[in-house]
């Protein structure tokens, strides 16, 4: 794997929040609501804009209970379940987001599918991580900040995913990001795990999305505003790779965990 670039060096961080990107982000949107979009479909564009669409399958991994539906439902745009209920099997849901390129300052529309499967089916199935792990070309890697369990399970996957598939972007996402104050996580410890695996280290919260006027409805541009520092990274990581896969960008030696 590609040692991971610097953030904010292949993707323009904020652009989503200018005039331009708003104009892109109006696609995904209705009425200020998100957009849900099924496998086979993908956002209209007014006739005179026409973009490129890069599109990854991302598998997401991680003990059961650390939040991985519910970061899935939050990149989407959709209510976050508030009880706990297991995967009962493979679940896949696709993001459209657009970003804008450090570089040619073109923009590009990343599709992302993310599969989710629950750790019992994933152990009483044999097909079902094969599957989940076919083509695939990034895994998230979750963690909850109120599970040390999940934190020190998290270099055992590491290490097998490693193993099975060694060009994949590989990427640390650590949830409930917002019950810090009860942490068993420390942030030296983060530190220090970062240094180990020289890996991109993400923080989300599990707090409900904000509402619209309604009440009831998900305000689509504020979880975007949510979530945006996610989807960038997503996007920026596995566009470097894919540069550096196509021989236009080098590669430095991956240095391994000590």
């Amino acid at each position: 794997m590609a040692r991971p670039p610097v953030p904010g060096s292949v993707v323009v961080p904020n652009w989503h929040e200018s005039a331009e990107g708003k104009e892109y982000l109006a696609c995904i949107l209705r009425k200020n609501r998100r957009r849900v979009f099924g496998l086979l479909e993908r956002p209209v564009l007014p006739p005179p804009v026409s973009i490129d669409t890069a599109s990854y399958k991302i598998f997401v991994s991680g003990k059961s209970g650390v939040g991985k539906t519910a970061l899935v439902a939050k990149l989407a745009g959709l209510e976050v379940p508030v009880v706990h209920h297991e995967t009962t099997g493979i679940q896949t849901t696709v993001v459209f987001w657009p970003a804008k390129l450090q570089a040619s300052g073109r923009v590009v529309m990343f599709r992302f599918e993310f599969w989710d499967c629950g750790e019992s089916a994933l152990k009483k199935f044999d097909h079902m991580l094969p599957a989940c792990m076919e083509n695939t070309d990034a895994f998230l890697f979750l963690f909850s900040f109120t599970d040390r369990a999940s934190f020190e399970d998290l270099p055992g996957q590491l290490t097998r995913i490693a193993g099975e598939a060694p060009g994949v972007v590989r990427i640390v996402i650590g949830s409930k990001f917002d019950q810090y104050m009860h942490t068993d996580v420390p942030e030296r410890d983060l530190i220090a795990f970062q240094q180990a695996w020289e890996l991109p280290l993400l923080r989300v919260k599990s707090v409900p999305g904000r509402r619209l006027a309604d009440g009831r409805t998900l305000d689509g541009r504020a979880g975007l505003a949510d979530v945006a520092h996610v989807l960038n990274g997503l996007a920026e990581q596995l566009w470097h790779q894919d540069q550096v896969a196509a021989g236009l960008l080098p590669n430095p030696p991956e240095s391994a965990p000590e």
